[in-house]
C-alpha cells in the first residue's frame, strides 16, 4: 500500500447519513486515511445532513478535508458552523481537478 501513500482521494457525498450509501463512503475513506491518502470530502445536496454526525467528524479528526455546499445548508436549515469548511461550487471544482481519484456516493 506505500505506492498509495500522498494520492489524493476526492469524495462527493450526495446522500443522508440513512442512505445505503454512506457506510460505504465511510469504508472507504477510513481504508484511504489508512493507506496514507489525503481525503478530501466535499458533502452537497443530503449529505450536508451527514457534515454533523460522530462518524464524519471522526474521519474530519483523523486528517479528511471536509467540505460541506454552504447553499445546501441553508436551504436545509443546517448551521454553518466549524463542522465543515462550508463553500460552494468553486470549492468541489478544485477538488474534482486536484485529486487523483474522485468518486461520488
Amino acid at each position: 500500500m506505500a505506492e498509495l501513500a500522498g494520492k489524493k482521494l476526492g469524495v462527493l457525498l450526495t446522500t443522508a447519513p440513512a442512505h445505503a450509501n454512506f457506510r460505504p463512503a465511510l469504508a472507504l475513506m477510513g481504508a484511504a486515511l489508512d493507506a496514507g491518502v489525503r481525503v478530501y470530502l466535499y458533502c452537497i445536496d443530503e449529505g450536508v445532513r451527514a457534515v454533523g454526525t460522530p462518524e464524519i467528524q471522526a474521519l474530519k479528526t483523523r486528517g479528511v478535508n471536509l467540505f460541506g455546499c454552504a447553499y445546501g445548508a441553508g436551504h436545509r436549515k443546517i448551521a454553518i458552523d466549524d463542522a465543515a469548511a462550508w463553500s460552494g461550487l468553486t470549492v468541489l471544482a478544485d477538488v474534482v481537478g486536484s485529486t487523483d481519484k474522485f468518486v461520488s456516493f
